[in-house]
């Protein structure tokens, strides 16, 4: 039985799922922690999308979360538990990589928080639309890590080297007019327009011949990731390392008890 056949069911407990012509508009439904992107909802994610993406009553998808937040970051107790050791085996790897090979287009309509994995969700989005209230960052840093699922290689192919090497050490957020300038969104509205400026695009594009949407997307795709495996590996690798020192585990019981850490370098 198809995707569509089945939006109702309780395969997606965290996602909403409406089809809207040839348009599938994915909705992040977990307000209570700010769609935090635990490992099954990231899994929710990407095996839904990949359904899509394989079901030709779908054309176009567009992904998002609510006016508070698209998606605020990882799940915390869950990288609190997470050691080096678990990486080359975390599920994660795959949901990630299933999401960046999608073939059909993926719209991102982002507003309120938006912040570490939720950042790097967007960022595998071919585009984005924005609210005025959007908050874009790489926030890793003040949990002494550094973004693990591609957020540095990304972020500094859209915006380059300066503003990433400021985002990702500093931990400072992008607002809305910010994240336009610089090119990480291609459009601002108001915050309630978003889902449906989102999809006005995505019902434009779903009616465009559908081999050469295809095409397009490979052929752009193709001038970024040319040089983004090497950076990918690099990356990961960081974070594995990350994941096992003491700084780690103060700079998440630092933000879970709202208190400023108290780094060694250990």
């Amino acid at each position: 039985m198809s995707l569509l056949e089945n939006l109702k069911n309780d395969r997606f407990p965290s996602l909403n799922l409406s089809l809207h012509g040839k348009v599938l508009l994915v909705e992040l439904n977990r307000p209570r922690e700010l769609n935090a992107l635990s490992t099954d909802m990231l899994g929710q994610i990407s095996n839904c999308l990949l359904e899509a993406d394989f079901d030709e009553s779908v054309s176009v998808m567009v992904i998002t979360g609510n006016e508070r937040a698209f998606a605020a970051g990882a799940d915390i107790d869950e990288l609190r538990r997470k050691t080096g050791a678990d990486v080359a085996t975390d599920p994660r790897n795959d949901h990630w990589l299933a999401i960046r090979n999608l073939q059909k287009p993926l719209i991102g309509a982002v507003n309120g928080f938006c912040l570490g994995g939720g950042n790097e969700l967007a960022m595998l989005c071919d585009f984005l639309v924005a609210g005025s209230n959007a908050q874009f960052g790489q926030p890793e840093i003040n949990l002494a890590i550094l973004p693990g699922a591609g957020g540095t290689q990304r972020l500094a192919s859209l915006v380059g080297k300066g503003r990433t090497m400021r985002w990702c050490l500093t931990g400072e957020f992008i607002d809305a007019s910010v994240a336009l300038s610089c090119g990480l969104i291609t459009e601002v509205c108001e915050p309630e327009l978003t889902v449906e400026k989102a999809l006005i695009l995505a019902d434009k594009i779903a009616h465009k011949a559908p081999l050469a949407v295809l095409e397009i997307k490979r052929a752009v795709k193709a001038t970024l990731d040319a040089t983004l495996e090497h950076g990918l590996c690099v990356e990961r690798a960081a974070f594995t390392r990350l994941l096992d020192t003491e700084d780690k585990q103060e700079g998440i019981a630092a933000f879970k008890e709202k208190r400023p850490p108290n780094y060694q370098g250990k």
